[in-house]
């Protein structure tokens, strides 16, 4: 009897089981940072509006969408 761990899945079941990367804990800590960085930042003054608040902003984005970015790079990998 073969079990279900060591069956090879198809292209189609492997999409459905694999979840989205919004389900990842990584990626929902990724957003919270993004929401205490745009919370933080608000406070900043004006003259760092480009600077320092820019580049804390878009650093902060860039955790999540990397995240996002190497979920979907795995799951076309995979198929």
């Amino acid at each position: 009897m073969i079990s279900s761990e060591s069956r090879v899945l198809s292209p189609e079941e492997k999409r459905s089981a694999m979840s989205s990367y919004k389900d990842l804990i990584a990626w929902k800590k990724g957003m919270e940072l993004v929401a205490a960085i745009y919370d933080a930042t608000d406070g900043f003054p004006s003259h760092e509006q480009f600077g320092l608040v820019s580049q804390l902003r878009r650093a902060a984005v860039s955790v999540p969408s990397n995240i996002a970015e190497g979920k979907a790079h795995y799951l076309n990998r995979d198929l």
